[in-house]
């Protein structure tokens, strides 16, 4: 079936806080648009992929989407109940919800130069058993599927064999299956991974009585909230490398040298590997004082695995009832956008430089996949909505 909603000017794909805040942008400039989500929800990564307590790592003023501040009652730090009760008013405010198209999972997206159209093809999956094939046009062509679009388990020599002696059946899980840590009290976990999701699950079990133990391979930094918070508002008035500079002295006298523990720190400053490499550094919750009195194992990178016992590279072995995986995510981008070869690398990442990133050719915008966070989020989506305007009504 063919379906063109009529007037429509921009299709933006996935309805996370990216295609939520430029739906926003558009509206206030009375650009018609159609979202198409291949979930069942708007911000599904926050309404149904996320653990309990996590908690915005950056404070709120940074992380509020265009045009409608968080409540002044909301803390500085928000927690994911309160975010999602703010993305609720968000949608409602900005009248979003009859402009998403649930349950559409784009197939490709192509541009067409005869008409000066985007073409998207869509599978409905709203009836079970059953897939419908749409087909949407329009003349702007909005990414917004962000950067947590599918979660990744590396493949490990021996990962499907993996059982608990226990039980005989052993849980693999990825952080997005993750909610806290009850059902694991008293069982041996193995967190993998050492951002900030595998940090805080790790903490989180360790709450819940689990025997916790967490790889940790790559060196990370590890900041505290305020720390982080201090850092963003410096931006303002300090050279790059003077912040870099401070917040390593600070984390060495919080903290103290991490590295004794098996968390080694990385040569550059944090803030020059975020813009580097894209790795944020560890927002600290309490996980760090949890490794030094013993209660989270830290463990090197994994070999292999055999049954419920999973062998490290340093040749020791443990045996584990269950893994989460907190390896992050991949895009898919690059299977379903035909014709780009400018705008996004083949990890469906931004491939120009900030701040000339949201933008590719014939009328193709990406919108929060800069490493930016809902910050960097939200200015992309002011800037294509207002790039869209001059278009539409040049002066």
């Amino acid at each position: 079936m063919k379906e063109q909603a009529a007037g429509v000017e921009a299709i933006i794909v996935g309805a996370g806080t990216s295609g939520l805040a430029t739906a926003a942008c558009l509206s206030l400039q009375s650009i018609p648009y159609v979202i198409l989500e291949r979930e069942n929800c708007y911000a599904s990564i926050w309404k149904k992929y996320s653990y309990d307590r996590l908690r915005l790592h950056l404070a709120k003023q940074f992380c509020q989407l265009p045009h409608l501040p968080f409540p002044s009652s909301y803390p500085m730090f928000v927690s994911r109940a309160q975010f999602i009760e703010y993305l609720d008013h968000y949608v409602s405010h900005f009248n979003i919800g009859p402009s998403i198209r649930y349950q559409r999972s784009v197939e490709s997206a192509s541009y067409d130069e005869a008409t000066n159209m985007w073409n998207v093809k869509a599978s409905n999956l709203l009836s079970p058993g059953r897939v419908i094939e749409e087909y949407y046009s329009g003349r702007f062509l909005v990414v917004a599927s962000g950067e947590t679009s599918n979660p990744f388990t590396p493949d490990i020599r021996g990962l499907s064999s993996f059982c608990s002696s226990a039980t005989g059946t052993g849980e693999v899980i990825h952080s997005t299956q993750y909610k806290n840590g009850k059902p694991y009290g008293g069982k041996n976990v193995l967190v993998v991974g050492s951002g900030n999701s595998g940090m805080e699950i790790a903490l989180d079990l360790a709450n819940h009585a689990a025997k916790t133990s967490l790889v940790i391979r790559s060196p990370v930094h590890v900041l505290s909230r305020e720390m982080m918070y201090l850092g963003t508002v410096l931006f303002k008035y300090v050279p790059f490398g003077w912040i870099d500079t401070l917040m390593v002295m600070l984390s060495r006298l919080v903290f103290g040298d991490l590295s004794k523990y098996g968390i080694p720190k990385p040569r550059e400053g944090p803030f020059f590997v975020k813009a580097a490499y894209g790795k944020y550094p560890v927002i600290d919750a309490g996980t760090c004082e949890k490794i030094k009195s013993g209660q989270i194992q830290v463990l090197p990178g994994i070999e292999s695995i055999r049954g419920s016992e999973v062998v490290f590279e340093n040749g020791h072995s443990h045996h584990f009832d269950s893994i989460v995986f907190c390896t992050g995510f991949k895009r898919s981008t690059n299977v379903w956008l035909k014709g780009d070869d400018s705008m996004l690398n083949d990890d469906g990442i931004a491939k120009q430089s900030y701040p000339n990133h949201w933008k590719g050719k014939n009328g193709l915008y990406c919108v929060g996949l800069s490493g930016r966070g809902l910050y960097g989020a939200a200015v992309d989506a002011q800037n294509i909505a207002d790039h869209i305007n001059s278009i539409l009504r040049p002066c």
